[in-house]
Formats: structure tokens, C-alpha cells, sequence
């Protein structure tokens, strides 16, 4: 017999964040968050409770863990895309479909009581946070930014009635073979054509400092349209900054601005750490930092984690292009990772043709009415 049990007490808390540690185990493609981010969750000023509300379930059998899920009521999402839904994420469990179902049908009922008519997911608070249920790529390393799970996920989601919204996918980025010698000499006529100029901003803290309002702006404007999104706040803008400034080595990103210094185009790459996290468990233990760092100095692989042009700039992405292949000649980086793209948002598709490219990973988002 399965019992739910919600979220209360420091003990279900400690087992909600280590359970999927857990059941991944030796799983050499699985990348825990970070450890300290997960504990933040159940703060109750955690600054994504001023617009949502979470609710967390344990599923047990016989006393011992066997699956994980949260229910988000993202009110600022649904008010912005006029729906009535709740959000599922952090599902984890057994291959058995008794454990989902209850897991499934905890949430479902909570979003019941809330007056919600759809369960969509896996979506997190925002859209930079882990998003999408992997049903291909299970032989390829996770990226930290992203989740990993067992094939069977899928087949447990589905046969609960769950349908697909959107898909994502992700690709391998390598240089080309043959690359265009005319690229950046196109690079620098669309940069005198627009009036523009690459950003000169020699370390992460003078980044942040001369374009952390800007960028979010930027982001917020480009990324209106996109599934899931939502505008950022000054807390999430904060927190994310926190969470990502040890990673941010300004090598690998592509800030482009205009005659008074504002951003109209970004491509933000992190150099990727999802090795350093694994040992620890994601916390950020003394060796796993001296790993993360050393990642960051000498990276072997780049995630591409946002990519933005505001409209009247379209035209720039050459330079995206150009600045993204100069960073695959860096050091000994043997390819981009993508991160996920809209399978129809065709424009940024499109610039990987740019590249040698492998699609390697397909995300899903579903949907169910209740």
C-alpha cells in the first residue's frame, strides 16, 4: 500500500532533497542541483512565495520513500497567459504505477481545492529552472541547468492520462568543418551597420554590475512570448545572480550594445560544471568548489544557457554566430550544449545550422485536465 504524506517536518524535508540522490545513484548522466538551492524551497520567504504557492508530497510504502513530487499555483503565470493551472515538478519515483498515481493524484486534488482545470508540467517557478521530461538522450550527460530521469517516466506519466503540450529540444554544437572565412568580417560590417558594439566588461562582477537591470529587461522583453514564461521580480533577478555569479566567466558571453551603452542582444554560455556537482551530491563541499573552479578556468564543454535579439536587431545573430564559434576555439572546449529550444521557435533553430550539429535530447511538457 502507498501512503502521500505532505512536506512538514525537517525529517520529510531532508528526504524530499536526497531522495532523488538516491534513487539515481551511480547513474553516471544524472546532475543533482545544488544542495543548498533545494533546502531553500521550504523557506518561507523564498522569494518565488510572493507570486506562487508549492505544495511538496512524499510517497511511502512500508515505511521507506519510494517517490517525490511538488504542485506549484504560479499566480502571475496564470494571470499572464489566462489559465487556470497548477504546475508539476521535482517528480521522482519507482518504476510502479501505483507510486505515480498517488503522487499524481495528490497534486491533482490540491489543485482541485485551489478552483485550478489543468496539471502541466514538468515546469518549475520559472523558466530558468529545471524544465521538461527527458524521453530522449538517457545515455547523455545532463547539463547542470537541466533535469535527468529514467525512461520510464514517460511511460508512468502517460498512462495517467497526461498529453503533450510542447516538446524541446537540444542540441551539440561543434565547429564547423569548414567554417566561412567571410563570417567575421560580416560580424564587424553588422555591428558598424546597426551603430553597435561588443560589451568590454573584463570580469563577472563588472558584468553584473554595469548590465544586471539591463539584461533582465532585455531577457523579460525577448522572452515575453516564450512557454512558461514569466516576468522576472527584483528577488528571482537577486537570487539568480547569487546562484549563477561563480559560474559567469565573461570568455563566454556576448553582450552587444548600443551608441548609449544598452544591451539589445545577449548569448550567455556557462562553463559547464555538471562533473564538479556529481561527486558531491551538489553540495558545495571544499573539494567540490575547488572542482567547480577549476571547470570554470579550463572548461571541456560550454552550456548555452539564454540567447536573446530584441526585433529591430534581428539581423545582428551573425555576430551570435561568430562570438559562439570563437568560444568553441577556446582552450580545449570540445562542443556547445544548447540547453532546451522550442521545437518551433525555427529562428534559433536555425542558427545551428551554422555548426557541426547533433540533436541529442528531447524535452516534454504535458498537459492534463482535471
Amino acid at each position: 500500500m502507498v501512503e502521500i504524506r505532505e512536506v512538514k517536518t525537517c525529517c520529510q524535508k531532508r528526504q524530499f532533497i536526497q531522495f532523488p540522490l538516491k534513487l539515481y545513484k551511480g547513474n553516471d548522466c544524472f546532475v543533482p542541483p545544488l544542495y543548498g538551492d533545494e533546502k531553500k524551497l521550504f523557506r518561507k520567504d523564498y522569494h518565488y512565495y510572493d507570486d506562487a504557492e508549492a505544495v511538496y508530497y512524499l510517497a511511502y510504502r512500508n515505511g521507506k520513500v519510494v517517490g517525490r513530487i511538488s504542485g506549484i499555483l504560479h499566480r502571475k503565470s496564470n494571470e499572464k497567459w489566462q489559465q487556470k493551472r497548477v504546475r508539476f515538478t521535482r517528480f521522482d519515483c519507482i518504476y510502479d504505477r501505483e507510486v505515480a498515481s498517488a503522487l499524481f493524484s495528490a497534486v491533482e486534488d490540491w489543485a482541485k481545492s485551489k478552483g485550478m482545470e489543468e496539471v502541466v508540467g514538468p515546469l518549475g517557478f520559472s523558466d530558468l529552472e529545471r524544465e521538461g521530461l527527458l524521453i530522449e538522450g538517457f545515455d547523455e550527460l545532463s547539463t547542470f541547468e537541466e533535469q535527468y530521469n529514467y525512461p520510464y517516466y514517460q511511460t508512468l506519466i502517460e498512462g495517467l492520462g497526461y498529453q503533450k503540450e510542447v516538446d524541446w529540444l537540444e542540441h551539440k554544437l561543434y565547429l564547423p568543418e569548414k567554417s566561412d572565412p567571410r563570417m567575421h568580417e560580416m560580424h564587424e560590417k553588422i555591428l558598424k551597420r546597426y551603430g553597435l558594439h561588443l560589451s568590454t566588461a573584463k570580469t563577472a562582477d563588472e558584468f553584473i554590475r554595469l548590465y544586471k537591470d539591463d539584461f533582465f529587461e532585455l531577457l523579460d522583453t525577448t522572452y515575453a512570448e516564450i512557454y512558461g514564461t514569466v516576468p522576472f521580480t527584483d528577488k528571482m533577478k537577486d537570487e539568480l545572480v547569487k546562484s549563477f555569479k561563480l559560474i559567469i566567466d565573461v570568455r563566454f558571453v556576448t553582450m552587444i550594445l548600443d551608441e548609449n551603452e544598452k544591451p539589445v542582444c545577449f548569448g550567455l554560455c556557462f562553463p559547464s560544471i555538471a562533473r564538479a556537482v556529481q561527486k558531491s551530491g551538489g553540495r558545495l563541499t571544499l573539494p567540490a568548489i575547488l572542482r567547480i573552479l577549476k571547470a570554470v578556468k579550463d572548461p571541456e564543454i560550454i552550456d548555452l544557457a539564454l540567447i536573446g535579439v530584441l526585433p529591430a536587431y534581428r539581423g545582428v545573430s551573425i555576430v551570435l554566430i561568430d562570438e559562439l564559434q570563437r568560444m568553441l576555439r577556446e582552450g580545449r572546449i570540445k562542443y556547445c550544449e544548447t540547453n532546451l529550444n522550442l521545437e518551433d521557435n525555427h529562428a534559433i533553430l536555425n542558427l545551428w545550422k551554422n555548426f557541426g550539429n547533433v540533436l541529442h535530447k528531447r524535452r516534454r511538457c504535458y498537459v492534463k485536465k482535471i
